[in-house]
């Protein structure tokens, strides 16, 4: 139901974005409408009704008594559940809607229980498994990637974040309490710059499309590829890093007090709660660091591209552009 009825304008295009995509706010409201965590409980046939939509509106076929309120919610749950490249729908859990009921989940626990060796490990590789989900669903899809590729990236990403996890945690158990409260952050970080990489490593060896302004084709570019993955390590580490550097001095003191001793059992649960507090504003924040249709100036391109791309159309494309994933 919906409490205002407008009407399609005729120049309405459902693909044009709501918000300034060259801003930093235009994208942060673009990623707050897309990853709000309540499209997840939103029904499969929904979904499907949703891309329907969409794409009679890019038909120029716009049902009869549609409302632009109606098309832009379709969109919402569009962008939200299908793949911006191949438009099949994502999993679930590797949506980026579904970041903050799932990372605040697997993060609270991190961050709780960091102490013993084995607590350390079993939760690593949960959120080692999570972030694969993540890495795989929203990688740039017209680069495919083999299961034997998934296979070693997932088992090196979470070899890396065990690694670094059980070392630190073992070489801070006579530092301050503090420091070995942020190990959890320490093995995320330095496992997101092993995952992204390995789960998108067929863009790094073949490129990836680059196309000009008005979307035309031009060729592959492995440069681009590496200028998209590293700004997608860079964002995952900041989505992390607010509710896994702060939240441990919150923990630390909270835990000093005489009522916070009496109820040790809902530390946990109370992690878990800050920690979607945290996310729920920083996975949107940290989606709009960078401009989802990323570009690179024609002179940063490998060789025989740039060489290609200046021999068809001479000075008339000084940028490319292509989508960086997520």
């Amino acid at each position: 139901t919906y409490a205002k009825m407008d009407t399609v304008s005729l120049s309405f295009n459902i693909d044009s974005p709501r918000w300034d995509q060259s801003t930093f706010v235009g994208r942060l409201k673009h990623f707050l409408n897309i990853t709000d965590p309540r499209t997840v409980l939103v029904p499969e046939e929904e979904l499907d009704q949703a891309k329907a939509l969409v794409e009679s509106c890019r038909a120029g076929l716009v049902p009869p008594g549609s409302s632009q309120e109606q098309l832009l919610y379709a969109k919402k749950l569009y962008d939200s559940a299908f793949h911006p490249d191949s438009g099949e729908k994502m999993n679930l859990i590797g949506r980026m809607s579904f970041q903050v009921p799932g990372g605040m989940a697997i993060t609270g626990c991190m961050l709780q229980f960091y102490r013993t060796v084995p607590a350390v490990v079993f939760w690593q590789w949960v959120n080692q498994s999570f972030n694969a989900f993540v890495n795989y669903t929203n990688r740039n899809a017209a680069s495919p990637i083999s299961l034997r590729q998934i296979g070693v990236a997932y088992v090196t990403a979470t070899s890396a974040a065990l690694a670094t996890a059980v070392g630190l945690n073992l070489y801070t158990k006579r530092a301050p309490p503090l420091l070995a409260r942020w190990v959890p952050f320490a093995a995320v970080a330095a496992a997101n710059c092993v995952n992204i990489p390995m789960m998108r490593q067929q863009e790094i060896i073949n490129g990836i499309t680059v196309t000009d302004d008005n979307n035309n084709e031009l060729g592959r570019s492995r440069r681009a590829a590496v200028k998209g993955i590293a700004q997608v390590v860079l964002s995952r580490i900041t989505m992390a890093a607010p509710g896994m550097i702060i939240l441990p001095i919150i923990m630390e003191r909270l835990e000093k007090f005489t009522f916070m001793q009496r109820i040790r059992v809902l530390h946990a649960p109370l992690q878990v709660l800050l920690c979607g507090g945290f996310l729920l504003f920083m996975v949107p924040a940290a989606c709009a660091l960078f401009p989802q249709r990323c570009s690179l100036a024609l002179a940063d391109l490998e060789v025989e591209l740039r060489d290609s791309i200046m021999a068809k159309h001479g000075d008339k494309v000084p940028y490319v552009y292509f989508n960086k994933g997520l």
